[in-house]
Parts: structure tokens; sequence; C-alpha cells
């Protein structure tokens, strides 16, 4: 089953904000500063998730794929003994 996209990006770029904007906080940054650097932070975290669940997605796909076919190769084969 491939997993939701949407709520793990969004999970992952709400903790790279929140971490930003901390660490700005921290540092003595501004308070539009922290927010613009934690707003852009998160944008790249939400595209960077995005892209990293689609290609974990497609590698499970085509893992459940193979192991069907290897066991719908197996099922066949062993009918035929």
């Amino acid at each position: 089953m491939p997993l939701h996209i949407r709520p793990i990006a969004v999970g992952i770029a709400v903790i790279f904000f929140f971490v930003t904007s901390f660490a700005g906080w921290i540092s003595g940054l501004a308070p539009f500063t922290c927010c613009k650097r934690a707003l852009a932070t998160a944008a790249v975290a939400y595209v960077a998730a995005t892209l990293a669940v689609r290609a974990i997605n497609a590698i499970l796909i085509r893992a459940i794929i193979t192991n069907q076919i290897n066991r719908k190769k197996e099922d066949d084969g062993a009918g035929r003994d």
C-alpha cells in the first residue's frame, strides 16, 4: 500500500518551520527575518519530502508487483509438475 504523500510532507515541513524559526530566534534575528527563513525552509522541505515519498512509493509498488509476478510464476510452475 503506498504511503500518503501530503500528510507526511506537511508534517516534515511543519517540523522544519519550527526548527528554523527557533534557531533564528536563538541567534537573535528579527522576527520578520525568522519568519521569512522559516517559511522558505518549510517550502523546500515540503517539496523535498514530496519527492522522497513519491520515490519510496515507486520502489514499494515495484517491489510488490515483482513479488506478485514471482508468486504467480511459482504457482504456475508448481501446478505443471
